[in-house]
């Protein structure tokens, strides 16, 4: 009996975790072809799912390696953010002092709205892959940094007192008993900062167009080519869901109590 349980359970998780997913990206296509269908929409404003497989069907090598360049700039710029984006958390967190001292510059930062960077990026640093992963940097690591210090700020009074009570270092407290507590807060915060990467990315690549999907959106643009434009969202949509399931793919390998709690 507790076999044909737990093999129901799996089967179920399956079902939520790969079919319903499935299933929802394919009705949401259905619906778009049926709109451009039924109103008859002119592709050159709104192309149906076989005008953009089209557009992407005309050079596939040149449209995958387009994805490529983009997704490698979201990866480096997105794994400093986080990392760095940990650091300055911890670091926050360790002391009232300096959090009260820093936090508000790095919200005055994040005000900053991040497209008036992007010229000034190209000044400092030139053309090339650098003004790009700096600018996935600067959109995508606050939500990282707050996360983790909620996380971090929320761990129960009677834990730390457990903590103190077994003569632990303040290390092998933030170790064994804080970060713990923090991880699943720390991933809903990197959850978050995942699609604002590719829109760093794509700002990027729209300002200083040379490689990546945003080049591609500003060429399609001045050769009023609307398939090839959706062709290139489109590869960018997945490109977010591929890195979105990777980071809860890490969470669940990570923090496998936390699901196990919610559930």
């Amino acid at each position: 009996m507790a076999t044909q349980q737990s093999t129901g359970s799996t089967l179920t998780r399956a079902w939520a975790n790969t079919a319903l997913p499935t299933l929802g990206a394919i009705l949401a296509v259905a619906l778009w072809w049926l709109v451009t269908v039924a109103l008859h929409i002119d592709p050159f404003f709104v192309p149906s799912p076989a005008d953009v497989l089209d557009a992407f069907m005309r050079d596939p090598g040149f449209m995958m390696n387009e994805t490529w360049v983009t997704f490698s700039r979201v990866l480096i710029g997105f794994g400093i953010a986080v990392a760095g984006g940990l650091l300055i958390a911890v670091l926050l967190a360790a002391s009232w002092t300096v959090e009260r001292m820093t936090m508000p510059l790095l919200a005055a930062i994040n005000a900053v709205p991040k497209v008036a960077l992007a010229p000034l990026l190209l000044v400092w640093m030139g053309f090339g892959n650098s003004p790009k992963i700096v600018m996935v940097v600067l959109v995508s690591f606050f939500p990282v940094i707050v996360s983790t210090m909620a996380g971090l700020t929320s761990t129960p009074a009677d834990l730390r007192e457990l903590g103190r009570s077994l003569s632990a270092s303040w290390w092998q407290t933030f170790v064994k008993v804080r970060l713990p507590w923090a991880l699943p807060q720390i991933f809903v915060g990197i959850k978050v900062a995942t699609p604002l990467a590719i829109i760093g990315a794509v700002i990027g690549e729209v300002v200083s167009p040379d490689h990546g999907l945003g080049s591609v959106i500003v060429g399609s643009g001045s050769s009023a080519d609307t398939p090839l434009a959706f062709a290139a969202l489109v590869l960018l949509a997945i490109t977010g869901v591929v890195l979105f399931y990777l980071i809860v793919a890490i969470e669940r390998l990570l923090v496998p109590w936390a699901a196990a709690i919610a559930s």
